[in-house]
């Protein structure tokens, strides 16, 4: 795939990626060479807070450019800035979802572009969350901040599928309320769904909120919640306090999920970034249960 990119594109306007040749495929990546990404279109952006905003990509023939699992991720592209790792927030027949944190030169890129920006995607990557050990089970979703992204998407399934799972509990928080992503699914729309209660915290007091304010990872225990499949994901520093939460709790090992996608970079498990000892966290992660981690050495 051969396309000429504007090596001094600004930031804060940034022109669309100019359109593949007509005689080269559309057909996305290569057999031989799964680095190459396909041709994506960015046809939606919503913003969720002021530093976080929500891609819909389509794939160049009008349909989704994968069919992520639950927890599966996608790699995107924006050149000259690069590429990096993003979960899939949701996805339907024409786009899948990205909730992008602007953090660096890439993602501050993207927040940047407008709507009918081309990019490029590839995926999906890693194993997602374990469908079969939840169905049937009362679920706990634990997540802070842009940790409610991966989360997300096992919860819609939840909802779509609603008889096939117990009772979903979520617990989430953020800095504060303008931080707090994916709004209207805690505030409107999952409060209506059958058997399903909605938590949600904020660090610290602030006008006009009259929820709950206090850190994620003390907010199950204060709920007094009953140990069953819990799923976390956020920061490391709130995953380590809210695994030790749960371990006090009663939770067991192999029933606390979580998820490590930080770590990956290639997706395919070449450039050995992720690798912790024998482990390649986008081959055989990013979602591992406690249990899985408690086995791995340190340096995690």
């Amino acid at each position: 795939m051969s396309m000429i990119y504007d090596m001094n594109l600004n930031p804060q306007k940034i022109s669309k990626i100019p359109k593949m040749n007509p005689h080269e495929s559309h057909t996305g990546a290569s057999p031989a060479n799964p680095l190459i990404p396909k041709r994506g279109i960015i046809t939606k952006i919503t913003t969720e807070t002021p530093d976080v905003k929500t891609f819909s990509i389509t794939g160049a023939d009008g349909t989704k450019p994968f069919t992520p699992q639950p927890g599966q991720l996608g790699m995107l592209s924006l050149p000259p800035y690069g590429e990096a790792m993003f979960s899939v927030t949701a996805q339907n027949d024409t786009h899948i979802d990205m909730a992008i944190k602007a953090v660096g030169s890439l993602t501050n890129a993207l927040h940047a572009v407008e709507e009918g920006q081309e990019c490029g995607i590839r995926g999906p990557y890693g194993n997602g969350f374990p469908l079969d050990f939840c169905h049937g089970k009362d679920l706990i979703f634990i997540a802070g901040g842009i940790g409610h992204a991966p989360v997300r998407s096992l919860i819609r399934h939840c909802v779509e599928h609603r008889t096939d799972y117990g009772k979903l509990t979520v617990v989430y928080g953020a800095r504060s309320y303008a931080d707090l992503v994916f709004k209207d699914d805690l505030f409107d729309n999952w409060p209506k769904v059958d058997n399903m209660d909605i938590h949600v915290t904020i660090d610290r007091p602030e006008d006009g909120w009259q929820g709950h304010v206090g850190f994620v990872p003390s907010y199950p225990e204060e709920l007094a919640l009953p140990p069953s499949v819990s799923i976390v994901c956020g920061p490391p520093i709130m995953i380590k306090f809210a695994l030790q939460a749960l371990t006090k709790m009663g939770f067991k090992p192999n029933e606390v999920i979580t998820t490590m996608e930080m770590r990956m970079k290639c997706g395919i498990g070449k450039c050995g970034r992720c690798n912790i000892g024998s482990c390649f966290v986008c081959l055989d992660g990013p979602v591992f249960t406690q249990e899985q981690l408690n086995a791995m050495p340190p340096e995690y």
